[in-house]
C-alpha cells in the first residue's frame, strides 16, 4: 500500500485529538478557574534510506541523506497556568487567587486536590466547602450569628457576631504551589492532584514566598480566549481537510496503478 496513506492517517488522528482539545477549551469557557489546555505535537520515526554524512567515495560523503517520515502524533496536552480575567461578585464567600498557588480541597479518601477555584460555600456544619461540598484545607469553621465574614489579602478569616464590636479570628487560608504545576493531574471539577511531575507542593501563606494574594468578593475566570481557539479551530480543519486530501490523492494513484498495469 502507498506510505503516504499511513502518513496521512497518522495526520487526521492528530488534527482529531487537537480539536477534542479546543473544544473542550472553548466548553469551559466560563468555567471559573479553568486552565486551558495546548496539545503538543511530536513527528515519528523516520526510514533513512540514505545515512546524512555517509561516505560516498573515499574523500566525499552526503550533505543530508534520504530520510522519510512516517506521521505525527499528540504526545502530550499542557495545562496553561495562565491567570484568568477577574470577576467582582461582591460576595463574602468568593476569593480569587491573583498571583501563583492554589487552594487545598480534603477530599473524601483524605487526600489532598488542589484548585484555582475560590467559589467557595457553607455546609450544614458551617464549614467552608467547595461546590462539590469538599472540606477547604485547612478547616474554616463559620459561627451561628455572624453578621459579616472577611477574608484579608494574607489569608485570615475572621467573622462579626451579631451584638460584637470586635471580629473573632476562624483560622487561616493557606496556599500551596508547586514547581511545575504543568504537571500536575487534571481529575475534573476544577481540581488537581500532585503527581511526580509537579514535584511537591510548597505550603505558604498568601502573599509571601511568591505566593498570591488573596481577593475577596472576586473569582477569577476561565483563562480560555476565545478568539485564538477559534482562529486554531480553523488551523485545525484546513490541516485536517489537507490529510484527507493526501489520502484521496494516494487512493487516486493506486487506482490508475490497478487500471493501468
Amino acid at each position: 500500500m502507498h506510505a503516504a496513506l499511513y502518513v496521512s492517517k497518522t495526520g487526521l488522528a492528530a488534527q482529531d485529538k487537537q480539536l477534542t482539545t479546543i473544544s473542550n477549551n472553548l466548553a469551559n469557557v466560563g468555567t471559573i478557574g479553568f486552565k486551558r489546555d495546548r496539545a503538543i505535537f511530536e513527528d515519528l520515526l523516520y526510514q533513512v534510506q540514505r545515512q546524512p554524512g555517509a561516505q560516498t567515495t573515499q574523500d566525499t560523503e552526503l550533505p543530508s541523506g534520504l530520510q522519510l517520515g512516517t506521521g505525527v502524533r499528540v504526545v502530550a496536552t499542557q495545562k496553561q497556568f495562565t491567570e484568568g480575567n477577574l470577576q467582582i461578585t461582591e460576595q463574602a464567600l468568593d476569593v480569587a487567587i491573583n498571583g501563583r498557588g492554589f487552594f487545598q480541597i480534603l477530599q473524601p479518601d483524605g487526600t489532598i486536590a488542589y484548585t484555582r477555584n475560590g467559589q467557595f460555600q457553607v455546609d450544614g456544619e458551617g464549614q467552608l466547602v467547595n461546590n462539590e461540598g469538599l472540606l477547604l484545607e485547612p478547616a474554616i469553621v463559620i459561627p451561628e450569628g455572624t453578621s459579616q465574614i472577611t477574608i484579608s489579602t494574607d489569608g485570615v478569616v475572621s467573622a462579626y457576631l451579631q451584638g460584637e464590636v470586635q471580629p473573632q479570628q476562624l483560622g487561616d487560608i493557606l496556599l500551596v504551589d508547586f514547581v511545575n504545576p504543568a504537571g500536575l493531574q487534571a481529575i475534573g471539577s476544577n481540581l488537581f492532584l500532585e503527581t511526580v511531575a509537579s514535584g511537591n507542593p510548597l505550603q505558604g501563606a498568601p502573599g509571601e514566598n511568591g505566593m498570591g494574594r488573596l481577593l475577596q468578593g472576586t473569582l477569577e475566570g476561565s483563562n480560555v480566549d476565545i478568539v485564538e481557539e477559534m482562529v486554531n479551530m480553523i488551523t485545525t480543519q484546513r490541516a485536517y481537510e489537507l490529510n484527507s486530501k493526501v489520502v484521496s490523492t494516494a487512493d487516486q494513484m493506486l487506482q490508475y496503478v490497478s487500471q493501468t498495469l
